[in-house]
């Protein structure tokens, strides 16, 4: 039995699963205080499931806390970026193209010193101790209270991270949280440098709120772990969320794809999420979303951690309509009334005419009074879908890599807004329980190990060193806390690199298997 809850900017979903069947799923409106809207959605999920609160083996929550902090540029700790690779890299320092609200907001601090590798693990130049220990000094003066590290290459090499690490907590003391930047993105320098700063920004964020989470949990009487939804569709514990909370951005859209694939039994197809602000496109290769292969951007900063290859576009049951001017017709959103449209939209006694208002008029959905919405002209009303289904299909079409057939699954409350099927693209599968397959995608969500390293293969030692590095991903899935016995790879991409010498070679893995809810249980047990 477990419980899947996902927090979207207009609903929060929760379903009640045994096994992979639904027993009970809820839909409650997203509040001001996220927190407080995951406990009214526990609560009425409990009354709608009558279940045993003790029956619940396990919690997974996909939450937007964290994302919306950085948007919102508030609650930011105070932090300092040390990058090492001096003599290399003093022209672009840290915090470099950020936009300034940002930098601001969490007083950043940037600071280079000597140390860093090159691909292959040779030293750009030693770690200077003392270097480290006089810049610690200076970030105890302007009042640090969190420190990101990075280091040239160091996905190949980690020592001077780790090293620096050391040092910092000497000085600064022991309870000040680290980041580093080898364990949260990926080769780029700059790109994994900033996904590490916004990592150690959140980090005291991250401790109220996993903590206020897994007290909200306990207070329903739930004794079951919890879990936090990651980027790739993955779990993490409260111990890992608390370390990385950047690790859960993309959560919402990753679990609504992840939910597509086990309702419709469509491994490999494109998924339009339709939520109350926006519709989210992605593509699902094996079961899993596919990742973005290129820099992301997260608030207007350059990152390159693991996200999924999502295109979104301003439609969704909340998107205000808007009659248009002349031969370009009516228009829709991009801005929504959000978790106001209980209250604002037409068919609820508001003033605002949304997208749900055209879909009751429509005849698609029954929430409300319709009669509130009887006026609409029936012309205006099919023009508005059409625009709807024109604007969604053309993004699905982007997100197409080939001419090739790609089954299209919809999902998400607002997938009452698309047609019965997309012209060129074929029929649009809307399986049951699509409403709330973000929740679903978060309950049925397994663990993960990556491996995202280059590596210097010498002559006749390719097939050793691609088996070392799917092992090392099963062995990461399996530390995560998923079961040895369903840990299988799921993902492998090997790329040359001829610009570098000794036969360099990315090679990205990625291992997933069941949660392990037992061994999850103990571990939770010994921590408490």
């Amino acid at each position: 039995m477990r419980i899947g809850i996902d927090v979207g900017g207009t609903n929060t979903d929760a379903v009640l699963l045994d096994g992979n069947r639904v027993v009970a799923a809820v839909k409650t409106a997203t509040t001001e205080d996220v927190t407080q809207g995951i406990v009214t959605a526990v609560r009425d999920l409990r009354a709608a499931a009558q279940c045993d609160p003790a029956g619940v083996d396990a919690v997974m929550i996909g939450t937007t806390h964290f994302i919306n902090a950085l948007v919102e540029a508030s609650r930011l700790a105070p932090t300092a970026a040390l990058r090492l690779g001096l003599p290399a890299t003093s022209a672009l320092p840290p915090f470099v193209g950020w936009p300034q609200r940002l930098v601001t907001a969490m007083r950043g601090q940037g600071y280079l010193a000597h140390g860093g590798h090159e691909f292959d693990g040779r030293q750009i130049s030693a770690l200077d101790p003392q270097e480290i220990r006089r810049i610690a000094g200076q970030m105890a003066a302007s009042g640090v209270t969190s420190i990101a590290v990075s280091s040239v290459f160091s996905p190949v090499n980690a020592e001077f991270e780790l090293a620096a690490a050391e040092l910092l907590a000497e000085e600064l003391g022991p309870d000040i949280p680290i980041s580093l930047s080898h364990e949260i993105g990926r080769i780029g320098l700059l790109e994994r440098e900033n996904a590490t700063i916004i990592n150690a920004a959140l980090r005291h964020l991250a401790e109220g709120i996993v903590s206020g989470l897994s007290s909200a949990i306990a207070g329903e009487g739930i004794g079951a772990p919890l879990f936090l939804s990651q980027n790739d569709g993955t779990l993490m514990d409260v111990e890992y969320a608390r370390r990385y909370p950047v690790a859960t951005f993309a959560s919402g859209p990753t679990n609504s794809m992840r939910g597509a694939a086990v309702l419709s039994g469509e491994e490999t197809c494109a998924v339009v999420d339709v939520g109350g602000t926006t519709s989210d496109v992605g593509v699902l290769t094996g079961g899993f979303p596919r990742e973005a292969t290129v820099e992301v951007s997260v608030a207007g900063v350059r990152t390159n951690f693991r996200m999924p290859d999502v295109l979104s576009v301003g439609i969704g049951g909340g998107s205000r309509i808007r009659p248009g001017d002349g031969a370009l017709g009516p228009t829709v959103g991009p801005d929504s009334v959000g978790y106001h449209l209980t209250r604002q939209a037409r068919v609820f006694g508001g003033t605002e005419l949304t997208a749900t208002d055209i879909a009751v008029a429509a005849g698609r959905a029954d929430i409300g009074d319709r009669s509130l919405v009887a006026d609409l002209d029936r012309h205006f009303v099919r023009a508005v879908l059409d625009r709807i289904a024109i604007d969604v299909a053309d993004v699905v079409d982007r997100m197409r890599m080939s001419d090739d057939p790609l089954p299209v699954v919809a999902v998400g409350g607002g997938s009452i807004l698309l047609p019965e099927s997309f012209p060129g693209l074929g029929p649009v599968l809307r399986p049951q329980h699509h409403s709330v397959a973000n929740a679903i995608g978060a309950a049925i969500a397994q663990v993960g190990g990556e491996v995202d390293r280059i590596f210097a293969i010498a002559p006749g030692q390719r097939d050793t060193v691609v088996d070392e590095a799917k092992q090392d991903a099963v062995d990461r899935a399996i530390a995560a806390g998923a079961d040895p016995r369903t840990v299988t790879i799921v993902d492998f991409d090997e790329v040359p690199i001829p610009y570098l010498p000794g036969n360099a070679t990315l090679i990205r893995c990625k291992a997933v298997g069941d949660l392990q809810i037992e061994r999850a249980t103990l571990a939770e047990a010994v921590r408490s």
